[in-house]
């Protein structure tokens, strides 16, 4: 059998361990010929591929990126795309296709699967809010960065008595803010899925002074946004599946925050520092797993499926329970962050 792979949406350390982990079970268990397409489902449309051996695996396990490349290319922006891609994996003997993404990579994984596309899921995303999985290999990546991020900022912001914004990944969800918020003893954390009040904020600040605390951190998620208001945004256009570019919410919150107190504030957006670089060892133990279990239910024909964490055990879901839904935080845990607050 000869399987595809391909690595979707943005990139997220772990990518190349799940490549690793199912070239060498596929290959060395199963016998299977991988190979590689390049760009996401963008490699499919264009018949751009890869070989990859047992050699190509060595190495893999420690590296950030991906080295099969990634793009948010959505087939089904055209009549023909599904098609075209159906020939192009015909004419390569592509049997079934590994498809490591997020939410709109796996959406396009489900609905090939209507046209004959064998599909196998692996979820990736930083933000951990794909539905189905407790965890998304990258996330444990992107909070150690995160909190790392605030044990610095701290010294600073107490020596130089500011208020410092951190402004971390999530557009939907606060996971990374929230866990990172808790992991690196923020004094505020605004997430997506509770808008906040500037005056409140405020407030929290306010309450530190007057315990004699000059300085205070704020970690707040892209996709936060003001009661009443809307997210904050960087650039109006949008990528393929429709997604505008957040970025700014933590300028926004530097300027408020100036204005209600006249206190000194300094903004810090991680970017993606959150999403480069070498993998966590637990990122590279769950990606690991991932690539055996993906490469698994190849073999038991379990198509149309996703593998997914749930306690510590690896399971299998079908796409259709998973896409087009969002994990949203869990607020018993951002009731525990607030404690801290102030």
């Amino acid at each position: 059998m000869k399987v595809g792979i391909l690595s979707g949406g943005g990139d997220a350390p772990g990518i190349n361990a799940v490549i690793r982990a199912i070239m060498r079970k596929g290959i060395q268990n199963y016998g299977y010929e991988i190979l590689g397409i390049r760009d996401g489902w963008a490699g499919l449309l264009e018949a751009r591929y890869m070989p990859l051996d047992l050699d190509a695996a060595s190495g893999l396990l420690p590296r950030g990126g991906s080295i099969l490349g990634t793009s948010r290319t959505n087939p089904f922006k055209t009549e023909t795309g599904p098609a075209k891609m159906m020939k192009n994996a015909r004419k390569a003997a592509i049997e079934t296709v590994i498809a490591i993404g997020g939410d709109d990579t796996l959406s396009v994984a489900d609905r090939m699967g209507k046209y004959g596309l064998k599909c196998v899921g692996v979820p990736k995303t930083i933000d951990n809010d794909l539905a189905g999985t407790d965890y998304t290999f990258g996330f444990n990546t992107a909070v150690s960065i995160a909190t790392e991020a605030l044990d610095r900022l701290h010294t600073t912001a107490e020596t130089h008595h500011r208020v410092i914004i951190l402004e971390v990944m999530g557009r939907y969800t606060g996971w990374i803010a929230l866990e990172a918020g808790i992991a690196g003893g923020a004094d505020v954390v605004l997430i997506p899925e509770k808008p906040f009040d500037i005056g409140e904020v405020c407030l929290l600040i306010k309450r530190r002074q007057n315990r004699g605390r000059n300085f205070s951190i704020i970690v707040v998620a892209e996709g936060a946004k003001p009661k009443g208001g809307v997210e904050i945004v960087y650039s109006e256009s949008l990528d393929e599946f429709g997604h505008i570019k957040l970025g700014g919410i933590g300028y926004y919150l530097g300027k408020e925050i100036e204005k209600c107190l006249n206190v000194e504030t300094r903004v810090v957006v991680l970017g993606h520092l959150q999403r480069g670089g070498s993998p966590t060892a637990y990122d590279r133990l769950l990606a690991t797993r991932f690539g055996i279990a993906a490469v698994d239910a190849v073999h038991e024909g379990k198509f149309g499926h996703m593998v997914a964490i749930k306690g510590n055990k690896i399971v299998s879901v079908p796409l259709k329970e998973v896409v087009g839904k969002r994990k949203t935080v869990d607020l018993e845990l951002y009731d525990i962050a607030s404690v801290f607050f102030g």
